[in-house]
């Protein structure tokens, strides 16, 4: 007890013993040695009330040092890096820029942050609890929730599942990583229902403020006599189903006739011959170095990627002219002589403009915050555009297709019948196609018509519960005026108080879910998370603080804890 309240350091239990205090005392603390007994005793309460009392430097000092330790932690978890870096390279990082710009005194300070391999892990964890936390009460506190999952096998060929929601919170609404979950065996209907079950049972979720649903449409999903939505609706029949607006639209895409796919093929094989083999990878390299092209490689296509097959066509034709003459000079003769044909450069050429629409078009449809009647105003003018193309086609105008027009700009000997023909052809099957998988696209939606603009719409149009309230709120000019200035979600939020018919008809048809893109770029993360040598973790933790777009409380998380910096 002397020791510790004359020093303010530890001492280990061997140098406690009595004669080793009293020795100690008399050695180094000489003025001390007669001081009674209540003198000592006094010392040691203050040091103790200084330990625990929060305005104290030394309270101060280490709180910093476990905040600091909090911040780090979430910045790993964010780059999606292992734990460990942070005790291999951050913090050797951190002391030495310290102890070069400021000092060898900044640097003991930063020495104390603790940055172990387990405690960035305990870190994140805390972190990610409070986010989650903060997601539930944020639910809960909203009158409506949409969720959007799916499921993906990663590199430990475990199949995860991830749900994200949406919800009304601060006058608008928000999307947040609901929970990522491993399915242990099976990845069926059943499976993905008692996940979510029981997920919402643990955190006291109610199943009647969903309001819809949205899938990749796999079977499992949407099966009609079963199915998980299916199941989702057993438990509230009105939530609103959703199919992944992408995934159609990439179905919907895959018609090509007969001359194009040949076509697709034969430049599939020609990048496949010269990329799977390191040495033509590396001589055709050098081939474009020494012609001074802006590209060296050639892209891989891929069925999984969406942009892929765009983005290896169109480096494809870039380099053409480079891959005709290392074809000729690797002696692919069949190759060669298949690539040259006047067919095949034409149907180069309008692949290469046609997935380029397709790729603007799936850009389009990706990202956040968007709801169905976005994706069905993107979706209609693009099948409007093929009817334009169809129409400009008809009477021999390509400028719609840059590339094909250019090349039979050059070629005037071509015979533009066949070219015509084949191009109405493929501009036909396509919108089928697209009236096949979005059969509503066209056609009016009267309630959809009054979520974006209730102040130039038909009321009578709408069902009699909320004509009379549809009315009010078109003469409401106060609300005019917010609807010009403030984002559609925005508005409907701020107005469901005064208009709950209306406005819950509304949140209905905005709030779900029309993409599944939040869960792939969850995929994509967690990829980048899980690698072969780091694949036994359960990411959902990490996943969360990288993803999610709230803040952590790492104050409130600060004054629960003992503010010692191994803590």
């Amino acid at each position: 007890m002397i020791a510790l309240a004359t020093s303010n350091y530890l001492i280990s239990n061997d140098a406690s013993k009595p004669g080793r205090l009293e020795r100690r005392l008399s050695t180094n603390h000489k003025a001390l040695k007669e001081k009674p007994k209540e003198f000592f005793t006094v010392k040691l309460h203050e040091l103790n009330r200084m330990k625990l009392d929060s305005s104290s430097v030394f309270h101060q000092e280490t709180g910093k040092l476990v905040e600091a330790s909090y911040e780090l932690s979430l910045l790993i978890a964010k780059a999606k890096k292992p734990h460990s870096v942070g005790e291999t390279l951050v913090k050797p990082c951190l002391l030495s820029a310290a102890n070069t710009v400021l000092g060898e005194e900044s640097q003991r300070k930063l020495s104390k942050i603790s940055l172990s391999d387990n405690r960035v892990k305990r870190r994140i964890d805390e972190l990610s609890d409070d986010m989650k936390e903060q997601v539930l009460y944020k639910i809960k506190a909203s009158r409506f929730l949409a969720i959007q999952c799916d499921e993906s096998t990663d590199v430990a060929h475990l199949c995860q599942l991830f749900v994200y929601s949406r919800f009304v919170d601060e006058g608008t609404v928000k999307e947040e990583i609901l929970f990522l979950a491993a399915l242990e065996t099976t990845a069926k209907d059943i499976d993905v229902i008692s996940k979510v079950d029981e997920f919402f049972q643990e955190h006291g979720l109610s199943w009647k403020k969903l309001v819809g649903v949205c899938t990749d449409g796999a079977p499992s999903m949407i099966g009609s006599r079963s199915g998980f939505v299916k199941l989702v609706k057993e438990k509230n029949p009105a939530v609103t189903e959703t199919h992944c607006v992408i995934h159609i639209q990439s179905l919907a895409n895959k018609t090509l006739p007969g001359n194009l796919r040949s076509s697709l093929n034969l430049a599939i094989k020609v990048v496949n011959f010269v990329k799977n083999s390191s040495l033509n990878a590396r001589l055709f390299a050098a081939l474009c170095s020494d012609l001074g092209t802006d590209y060296k490689t050639l892209l891989f296509h891929t069925e999984v990627r969406w942009l892929y097959k765009g983005n290896m066509l169109s480096r494809f034709y870039e380099l053409k002219d480079k891959v005709e003459i290392f074809l000729q000079k690797q002696k692919q003769d069949k190759l060669y002589e298949a690539f040259r044909e006047e067919n095949f450069q034409l149907s180069l050429a309008y692949l290469v403009d046609f997935f380029e629409a397709i790729n603007n078009l799936n850009l389009k449809l990706q990202g956040r915050n968007t709801n169905i009647i976005a994706h069905s105003d993107v979706i209609r003018a693009f099948t409007e555009k093929i009817h334009l193309w169809k129409r400009k086609v008809r009477v021999g105008n390509f400028s719609s297709f840059s590339h094909l027009n250019e090349l039979l700009s050059e070629k005037r000997n071509i015979k533009q019948y066949d070219v015509t023909k084949e191009v109405l052809s493929h501009l036909h099957s396509l919108a089928e196609e697209f009236m096949h998988y979005f059969p509503d696209v066209s056609m009016e939606n009267s309630l959809w018509t009054v979520v974006q603009n209730p102040f130039n719409t038909d009321v009578e149009l709408l069902l009699e519960s909320l004509q009379e309230e549809a009315i009010d709120l078109k003469c409401d000019s106060s609300a005019k005026r917010d609807f010009e200035t403030m984002k559609l979600e925005e508005f409907w939020v701020k107005y469901l108080p005064t208009y709950p018919k209306v406005g819950e008809e509304a949140l209905r048809v905005i709030l779900p879910f029309s993409s599944t893109y939040l869960c792939e770029a969850g995929f994509s993360a967690l990829v980048v998370r899980n690698t072969k040598q780091c694949n036994r973790l359960d990411v959902e933790n990490d996943l969360r603080c990288a993803l999610s777009s709230l803040n952590p409380r790492i104050s409130d998380l600060l004054r629960k804890k003992q503010q010692h910096p191994s803590h």
